[in-house]
């Protein structure tokens, strides 16, 4: 599970991403702050994975509040949602090691799409065994495969799409979608857009396990 800190200055904006935070699978929201000295003692005290953070509070600028957590030695991911359209926000952002930059207003989906991505890499961040240059460059890297990035259809990303290729291949038999989903660390609708996009493409193959009652349960392998 990962844990969320919400910072917005406004009350009802700060609702709406909470209440967006915890329809995916996978996150919870543990707090709000609504400055940046409240950002910077919520942090301290619960500890999150992760800040939405609002670039223009009321107390100090966004990018601040990351200054002040990592001096005081918390490591947290940051994700800035902001309606800041400048270049030069964009720019300090990714110098303060923001992982995206979500521009308000925004929909749940957007805001589901980079969640996702961010717990694929998170996962793949933690899981990662270093051997060689190859290895430093796939974990660097947030391309993604060349050969799956050219194939992959608007909303699917090429991290979430190589980890699900990665559970197919190694699996011995067939997987379901909520298996799969379990398995990289993401929702079962989302595994399912991708299986069945490597069914399309056919690099998987779909098969039919039928039960006492109800639809027959799609599973699925990869084919060398």
């Amino acid at each position: 599970m990962i844990d969320v800190l919400v910072v917005d200055d406004d009350f009802m904006v700060a609702r709406i991403h909470r209440g967006f935070v915890e329809r995916i699978d996978g996150f919870r929201v543990v707090g709000a702050a609504s400055t940046g000295e409240q950002a910077v003692t919520a942090v301290g005290q619960l500890r999150p994975d992760l800040i939405l953070l609002d670039l223009y509070l009321p107390d100090m600028f966004g990018l601040d509040v990351v200054t002040r957590i990592r001096a005081a030695g918390h490591d947290c991911d940051v994700l800035v949602i902001s309606a800041a359209r400048e270049a030069e926000a964009v720019r300090r952002a990714v110098r303060y090691g923001a992982v995206n930059y979500l521009l308000k207003p925004f929909g749940f989906d957007e805001l589901r799409t980079r969640l996702e991505q961010y717990a694929v890499r998170r996962t793949a961040l933690r899981a990662a065994v270093v051997a060689d240059q190859a290895d430093v460059d796939r974990v660097l890297s947030r391309s993604g495969s060349p050969a799956v990035t050219a194939t992959l259809p608007r909303g699917l990303s090429p991290e979430t799409a190589e980890l699900v290729e990665r559970a197919l291949r190694e699996h011995e038999g067939t997987l379901s979608a909520s298996e799969c989903a379990d398995r990289v660390g993401i929702s079962r609708v989302s595994a399912r857009r991708y299986l069945e996009h490597f069914s399309g493409t056919g690099r998987a193959e779909v098969t039919l396990k039928y039960g006492a009652a109800g639809r027959p349960e799609r599973r699925y392998t990869w084919l060398s």
